[in-house]
């Protein structure tokens, strides 16, 4: 891959990720499809609007530039039990999950990279003579 495409493939992928668990979190916490889930699951009412507006909350951070570690990890912690209240319910379809945990992964380890590479006065390494 070209070496300049690599930041913006990097971010464009950081923000789908984003703006759609932010839609998808709001389907959460807002249709009536969901609810019913909840239901038959046999999960308390209050878990699925503090699992969305969680969700929601680190999705943001996610995108947000100097808070994207945090909110990186704070989605992964999400996706893991998110993960795991959907084996416990004998829901073993979670790939969504791991690919959007995939996604973060790759999103952080780009940004520390890309980080490492700066050194304090703000050039790149491989821009030092």
């Amino acid at each position: 891959m070209n070496t300049r495409a690599r930041p913006r493939a990097v971010l464009g992928l950081q923000w789908i990720l984003g703006l759609v668990l932010i839609v998808e979190s709001l389907r959460l916490a807002f249709e009536p499809s969901a609810a019913r889930h909840f239901v038959q699951a046999g999960m308390p009412l209050w878990m699925r609007p503090a699992l969305a507006w969680t969700e929601i909350a680190a999705a943001i951070l996610f995108l947000v530039p100097f808070t994207t570690l945090l909110g990186g990890y704070l989605l992964l912690v999400i996706f893991f039990l998110a993960a795991m209240l959907h084996i416990l319910h004998s829901e073993f379809d979670v790939g969504v999950l791991l690919v959007y945990a995939m996604a973060v992964l790759v999103t952080l380890v780009y940004r520390s990279n890309a980080e490492s590479e700066t050194t304090h006065d703000g050039q790149r390494a491989t821009e030092r003579v």
